[in-house]
């Protein structure tokens, strides 16, 4: 391996990636040492300045482990104000795969969020904007946001609200958990449909990712050339740190 051009600095990642490796218990400044394959004097130093800026802490029994600075890395990167920009590649891939209108939400309390789209070369027959609420019960979005979460009766209840029926809500979210993706037929728009994909950071849904078009084109091997672009397309161009189901 070609050898850093910042010995000091490559020290200081090396020892994240063990800190994170070990997870919340940490380890001890030998075994850190040794993992890291620096002297205890040398990475003594380096945990110092880690501890400095809160990348890395002490535990009570002395045991060295990732700080609070390094475990809001990851949330500051993918936070809902920069998924757009990090994500749009994605979308414009996807769309551009299947020729077809591509969603970006997020959960803001009953409702689902549009945070970006990207719209296909062929004209589109749905209004949609970025900035648009809708009920999560009712979209394939939201429902796909909800699949990940265990929900109550009472919750399934909120959820539904006046919006939809509570058992058929429960209905298209056990269908969503079983198949990986959640959908909707005509259920907001005549002659409209969409499935979508939950986006998993540590196994909590962050975003989802939706494919909207002419229900014609979303039932037989038409929706199955477009469910297999939401599984085979999209993973691959998520930033770090994201997932689908």
């Amino acid at each position: 391996m070609e050898a850093s051009p910042l010995g000091g600095v490559d020290k200081a990642l090396l020892a994240l990636d063990t800190l994170a490796g070990f997870g919340a218990a940490g380890a001890p400044l030998a075994t850190l040492a040794q993992a890291v394959g620096v002297s205890k004097p040398t990475l003594h130093r380096t945990l110092a300045a880690l501890r400095h800026r809160g990348y890395a802490e002490q535990t009570p029994d002395g045991a060295y482990r990732l700080g609070p600075a390094a475990l809001a890395l990851g949330s500051t990167y993918l936070a809902e104000e920069n998924l757009p920009a990090l994500l749009h590649p994605a979308l414009t891939a996807l769309s551009e795969k299947t020729d077809e209108l591509v969603h970006l939400g997020v959960l803001a309390g009953r409702e689902v969020v549009y945070l970006d789209k990207v719209e296909p070369q062929r004209a589109v027959r749905v209004w949609s904007a970025v900035g648009r609420r809708r009920a999560a019960a009712t979209t394939a979005l939201g429902r796909a946001l909800l699949s990940v979460q265990e929900l109550d009766d009472a919750a399934l209840a909120r959820f539904a609200g006046e919006d939809a029926r509570p058992e058929r809500l429960r209905e298209a979210l056990s269908e969503a958990r079983t198949t990986g993706i959640a959908g909707e037929t005509e259920e907001n728009e005549p002659g409209i449909a969409c499935i979508a994909v939950p986006l998993l950071r540590a196994g909590r849904a962050v975003a989802a990712v939706s494919i909207t078009a002419p229900a014609e084109r979303l039932r037989g091997a038409a929706r199955a050339d477009r469910v297999a672009a939401l599984r085979n397309v999209l993973p691959a161009l998520l930033p770090a740190g994201l997932t689908t189901r």
